[in-house]
């Protein structure tokens, strides 16, 4: 396996982008190509979270896919940095494709909470002019091609976690609130997704997953969606390997939801 950290510039902040690609043998198939997942840890646009991070890594890889983890920018850091920087990963992994041995259209951004909400907002500006001014590329280059969103922040409405809006917006937050309410921001361009939550979420409600599902359907994109009955806010895998410092974030019957996902990769 390889494994590189590279930073990225954007505003005079720096994210960094770890990636983990799987090695190609003669014995198997030397010239093979798979699928990429980059990582969006969630952490309220305030902190990034390492239980969202790396043990979600390695467990795409364990089931075949290349992976990457996108630590971007936080507050102080506003609204799009993070996404500029989101952008620029995905744009530097699809020009280097061949030589990470990535299938080119098939990247998909994988987000969890508040990096759900950095990943469906690629999702969702990929093609607007305002982010398209700032890249400076083709638009394509930086086009995600699937979304994974786990307990994703999405709407800044009555569902809204505010903290995460307050972080990312700050002094602009009456002036972009409704741009970043991206179930208001999907459309026929936003790319298949899969989405899964819990009912019990207490710190972002289930209605975040639902009303970005409905606004899918609207626009004839394909989705794939779980609602588990039971679990709080921020499981990452559900089980021991990301349980918190303080025991939380076990619930074992959402730990189903990596292998579904694994299965919706393939299938995309």
């Amino acid at each position: 396996m390889q494994h590189k950290v590279r930073n990225i510039e954007v505003d005079g902040y720096t994210a960094t982008l770890t990636t983990y690609l799987l090695d190609n043998f003669k014995e198997m198939d030397i010239n093979r190509k798979r699928p990429m997942i980059l990582i969006c840890p969630g952490g309220g646009y305030g902190f990034v979270s390492a239980r969202e991070a790396e043990p979600i890594a390695i467990q795409m890889l364990a089931m075949g896919f290349h992976a990457a983890i996108l630590r971007y920018s936080v507050a102080p850091a506003k609204f799009p940095t993070a996404l500029v920087q989101l952008s620029k990963a995905v744009a530097y992994i699809r020009d280097n494709h061949e030589d990470m041995n990535v299938l080119k259209d098939k990247i998909i951004v994988a987000g969890f909470s508040a990096g759900g909400h950095l990943a469906a907002s690629l999702g969702t500006f990929w093609h607007e002019e305002f982010l398209n001014e700032i890249m400076g590329v083709p638009e394509k280059q930086y086009k995600p091609n699937g979304l994974i969103l786990s307990y994703p922040v999405i709407t800044s409405g009555e569902f809204a976690h505010r903290g995460s809006f307050q972080s990312l917006l700050s002094e602009n937050k009456d002036e972009l609130l409704e741009k970043v309410s991206l179930e208001k921001q999907v459309s026929e361009l936003t790319p298949p997704t899969f989405l899964w939550h819990t009912f019990e979420d207490g710190a972002v409600p289930v209605e975040n997953s639902l009303l970005f599902a409905s606004a899918l359907r609207k626009c004839d994109v394909p989705f794939e969606l779980h609602i588990y009955p039971r679990g709080g806010h921020g499981l990452a895998l559900a089980n021991e390997e990301t349980m918190s410092a303080s025991g939380n974030g076990v619930q074992q019957e959402c730990t189903t939801w990596i292998s579904l996902a694994g299965t919706w990769v393939r299938n995309l």
